[in-house]
């Protein structure tokens, strides 16, 4: 297959309102397929994103794991029209590391939160899936926005659950099943949404809500 560029790859993902949070280069990598020398992350692009995965086969057969099964469909046919292959952060163990991959693409960091913030999405970044591709593909890397930020995500957390220092689960499971934890559950983590850069971006509170109805069950 002629050398891809990354227009094209974004212009593939897009069909799916999928965007290209960041990427890397690398070679001969342990954990990666062999012959890899770039890896590009996957997530969900709005605005749009939430209303098509809802149009989706997946979404409407009333099985468990929709939008997995969607990233694996989807993201799985991306990777074979480039002879690349997709890798995801679900599926069982042993886990593909999203997290410390997504910190190699220079658009995507560790906030005071120790929650990842991407330099789009802010808070609300999430990976739907990945392609290892055997060519290099580079993403222009950004300036992470918390350099100048007020951190206003440090204090967002009713119960102090995310502070810092550390992610407190039963303290805000325990506060979720809390009538005061409707507002988290209905429109998203207030950590979340408190990120300037968040609130820029066109995240659905539908969206956000389904992801912590299965969070907390």
């Amino acid at each position: 297959m002629a050398a891809v560029s990354l227009k094209q790859i974004e212009a593939m993902a897009a069909r799916h309102h999928l965007a290209v949070l960041g990427g890397f280069c690398c070679q001969d990598e342990a954990g990666l397929p062999a012959g890899t020398r770039s890896v590009l992350l996957l997530g969900p692009a709005e605005p749009g994103y939430w209303a098509h995965v809802k149009s989706q086969a997946e979404w409407l057969d009333g099985k468990p794991d929709p939008i997995d099964r969607w990233s694996r469909r989807v993201i799985g046919r991306i990777a074979c029209d480039l002879r690349a292959k997709a890798l995801f952060p679900f599926g069982g163990a042993p886990y593909h590391p999203f997290y410390q991959w997504a910190l190699r693409t220079g658009r995507v960091w560790d906030s005071p939160v120790r929650l990842l913030v991407q330099a789009e999405q802010g808070l609300m970044v999430s990976f739907r899936g990945a392609l290892a591709l055997k060519q290099r593909v580079e993403v222009p890397v950004a300036v992470s926005p918390c350099e100048d930020c007020a951190r206003p995500c440090l204090q967002a957390c009713p119960v102090g659950a995310l502070d810092g220092t550390g992610y407190d689960v039963p303290a805000c499971h325990a506060y979720l099943n809390q009538p005061d934890g409707a507002d988290c559950m209905n429109f998203g983590c207030a950590v979340r949404r408190a990120c300037p850069v968040s609130q820029g971006y066109a995240r659905l509170a539908e969206h956000s809500a389904y992801h912590m109805g299965t969070f907390h069950t």
